[in-house]
């Protein structure tokens, strides 16, 4: 119990502030405009659906990418730290997450619970590397099964989040919600640095 509660903590911490929750609401926001309510409820249950579905292959099947491709849970950790510290960097100067011609081509689909809003929105390259770098520094069916827990509790989150927060968005305004991507861009940038020196302590020892 005490691995499992200790993994799930882990993993609660450490996920949430990289899949970026407020960033998403705001990106699903511009996406849905116009959608019946129906739809973006269909949508947001769809996109937590694939957001775990996502997470949970990865991290079952962390440890056998490792050994496949022959990396070290060093290199994961120094190179999701560089991939979660930039994209925090990136949120600290607020831009969409999508460029024009993604965004256009999105608004143009029927389902966006894939993409864009499940990968690489929330269950991107930093969130895939946490994943895959916890369940190879927790390894066993009980650390694995804890990280399952934490991603499925983060895709109801996000679900949840996308079908009531919608209206946040438009009370908050450009000005609420880009204040609060800069303090989370800003949290995210710190547990990209510290995944990084994780991986150089793990390096030297």
């Amino acid at each position: 119990m005490s691995m499992f509660l200790t993994v799930l903590t882990a993993a609660l911490l450490t996920l949430l502030p990289i899949v970026n929750p407020v960033g998403a609401l705001a990106t699903y926001a511009g996406l849905t405009a116009g959608y019946d309510r129906s739809e973006i409820r269909r949508q947001a249950i769809r996109t937590g659906i694939n957001v775990f579905v996502i997470l949970s292959v990865f991290a079952i099947l962390g440890s056998l990418i490792l050994r496949v491709f022959g990396l070290s849970l060093p290199a994961i950790q120094i190179a999701g730290g560089f991939v979660v510290a930039h994209s925090g960097l990136g949120m600290l100067n607020p831009k969409s997450p999508l460029s024009k011609k993604e965004h256009e081509h999105a608004k143009e689909k029927d389902d966006i619970s894939f993409t864009p809003m499940a990968l690489p929105l929330v269950a991107g390259p930093g969130a895939i590397g946490q994943v895959i770098g916890l369940a190879a520094r927790y390894p066993g069916v009980v650390a694995h099964g804890a990280l399952v827990v934490a991603i499925l509790v983060i895709a109801i989150c996000i679900a949840a989040l996308l079908l009531w927060g919608t209206p946040l968005v438009d009370k908050l305004g450009p000005t609420g919600i880009g204040a609060l991507i800069r303090v989370i861009g800003f949290l995210i940038l710190c547990i990209g640095v510290e995944l990084m020196i994780h991986g150089v302590v793990t390096l030297h020892l």
